[in-house]
């Protein structure tokens, strides 16, 4: 397989996967062009195809004619098609035309073009195209790691001294109770640093943790098959499992044990500055205790329980601690089921604040449901009559759904069963349409194009896959697939929105560590987030169009930024596409 870097065409083992580090190259990229250009531009998965998955480019302005596929390794043309007008994208404001080669299935490395002689980035197809972009997406979370060193046997070049060792936290006045009265010290290390900041967030955490567990759960075979060469490696885990532990140690300790709540986050007062975690030295608090932040511990913690019983021989205790925990929160979350969380005039970090509560109550009570079979728990999932939208941090009712298909059909009536997965796919379905209508060929829409857009992307795949593991349709993985080539280049920005992973791909992402760690090249496997049109940062946009409007430079926080409830639906979505390739 070959890979794609700024510095050109390089061989895999160049690459930060499975401990291998990537080719640290000058900043060669360019700017993303801007709307009014009229340049002819190749928008193309950079990474790669599976060989029977659909394949397309999107031609921008809108061409006729012909195109080809030659092969890198021949010369030769192994394709030769006519291309498709589309017409107007109005989130894009092009006008485009789409190269169709689906038919190509050989493996081998390709370009694609064009009658005037335009040619496209250099792509692979091939039955392990996904393998190491996934498994540096994973290990992303290994480098957001809190309260540890990263040694160059595993970072490489990315190696750090420890930060934030979170053993002498104090309990912010929000947070106080007369069992921990204000500026009581606890002690909560590790977990992960949540985006570009430093701050850790049970809220954001929950779907990030939860989306993990559900890749493990799903692709088993793939997974005990992977090494993701962390200092836990070998320890009769598989490694996605150590790297979720790593978290949940942090979140148990965000429980307070005297009545079972949790806190809302753990930061400081204020965003730190662009330094390495072992320079940032203010004073860190956890704040207020708030009904969503019990109501997604609960159903982690109740996953994880599910999930870790499996190894309880190698971790003995977990399981049954993490089920005590998640009970604990859920008797809190009834007791105070409308504690919002309201930022304290004294904090300035992330607020992940959310005003509806009843989908964090339906994934509580549909993973509390399968770890107990307590009917209970189903009864009050079934009240809340929740609807499966597309996932997000405030949007959790998928993700009982997800729980639910998966596990619990065996605990419930096959007719009950059949309501829930026809939600589901109803919900699927439309993404189809959307798929349908878009001059892109991707289920995209502008309400799509908010904070995290490549997110809402990957959700939409993750839920379009599941999906298609209930009821198999073609055009369900052909919106997944579709969606995964847009954040890896079938894009209006061009870029392959997954640093280290593309011809182009970002090297200013909005990540302190990748900003002050003295590397030229960013941290690898992190997901942009993507275009959006919102410009909550000031700065300077080359489009005002949703897909269109992005920078990389790590000014920009609403576009470059990156984020663990990011890269979740990533790992997700290419451990599904990549597992159905034997062998591993």
């Amino acid at each position: 397989m070959v890979l794609l870097t700024l510095a050109g065409v390089v061989s895999s083992s160049m690459l930060i996967s499975c401990g291998q580090t990537v080719n640290v190259a000058k900043d060669t990229a360019v700017p993303a062009r801007k709307a009014a250009e009229q340049k002819t531009q190749i928008y193309i998965n950079q990474v790669g195809f599976l060989p029977n998955d659909h394949k397309v480019a999107v031609i921008s302005p809108q061409q006729s004619g012909a195109f080809t596929v030659v092969s890198q390794a021949t010369g030769q043309v192994v394709l030769n098609a006519k291309l498709q007008s589309k017409g107007i994208w109005p989130l894009s404001e092009e006008n485009v035309s789409i190269a169709d080669f689906s038919d190509l299935s050989q493996e081998g490395a390709y370009r694609l073009e064009l009658a005037d002689g335009k040619a496209s980035a250099l792509f692979s197809v091939g039955s392990m195209v996904y393998r190491q972009i996934h498994d540096a997406s994973l290990k992303a979370y290994y480098f957001n790691r809190a309260s540890m060193a990263l040694s160059p046997e595993f970072a490489g070049p990315w190696a750090r001294s420890a930060g934030h060792p979170d053993t002498q936290v104090n309990i912010h006045v929000s947070a106080a109770s007369d069992a921990r009265p204000t500026n009581t010290i606890i002690s909560a290390p590790k977990g992960w640093y949540d985006a570009g900041d430093y701050g850790k967030y049970v809220v954001n955490s929950g779907i990030s943790t939860y989306t993990l567990l559900l890749a493990y759960t799903h692709f088993k075979d793939f997974y005990q098959k992977r090494d993701g060469h962390i200092p836990e490696s070998s320890d009769g885990l598989p490694d996605i499992l150590n790297e979720v532990m790593w978290n949940l140690d942090w979140l148990q300790a965000m429980q307070d044990p005297n009545d079972g709540g949790v806190y809302h986050k753990l930061t400081t007062l204020n965003f730190a500055g662009s330094v390495m975690p072992e320079n940032a030295h203010e004073q860190r608090y956890v704040v207020q205790k708030s009904t969503a932040a019990a109501l997604n511990f609960a159903a982690v913690m109740a996953f994880a329980s599910q999930v870790y019983q499996e190894f309880d021989s190698v971790y003995p205790g977990k399981s049954a601690a993490y089920k005590k925990a998640a009970l604990g929160a859920w008797q809190w979350a009834k007791t105070h089921p409308e504690i919002l969380y309201l930022q304290p005039e004294d904090v300035k970090t992330g607020a992940y604040g959310d005003k509806t509560l009843a989908d964090e109550f339906a994934f509580a009570a549909a993973q509390l449901f399968v770890l107990t079979g307590d009917n209970s728990y189903l009864n009050e999932f079934l009240l809340l009559d929740q609807t499966p939208q597309t996932p997000s941090w405030s949007q959790t009712a998928s993700l009982g759904y997800f729980t639910l298909l998966s596990f619990a059909q065996d605990l419930m009536s096959a007719k009950l069963y059949q309501q829930l997965e026809n939600k589901l796919i109803k919900q699927a379905n439309v993404m189809v349409a959307q798929l349908a209508e878009s001059a892109y060929e991707v289920p995209l829409i502008k309400s799509d194009f908010v904070w995290g857009s490549n997110a809402v992307a990957m959700n939409k795949a993750m839920l379009l896959l599941i999906a298609n593991q209930h009821k198999p349709h073609p055009e369900f993985r052909h919106g997944a697939v579709a969606l995964t080539d847009y954040i890896l280049g079938r894009n209006p920005t061009g870029y392959s929105y997954v640093t280290g992973f593309g011809q182009l791909s970002p090297m200013h992402i909005h990540h302190r560590q990748s900003e002050a760690d003295g590397v030229v090249a960013p941290v690898p496997g992190f997901l942009a987030g993507g275009a959006q049109n919102g410009w909550q940062d000031q700065c300077n946009y080359p489009s005002k169009a949703p897909a269109a409007s992005y920078i990389d430079d790590f000014c920009s926080y609403s576009t470059n930024e990156i984020a663990i409830n990011w890269n979740a639906p990533l790992v997700y979505v290419l451990a599904a596409l990549q597992s159905q390739t034997m062998p591993y």
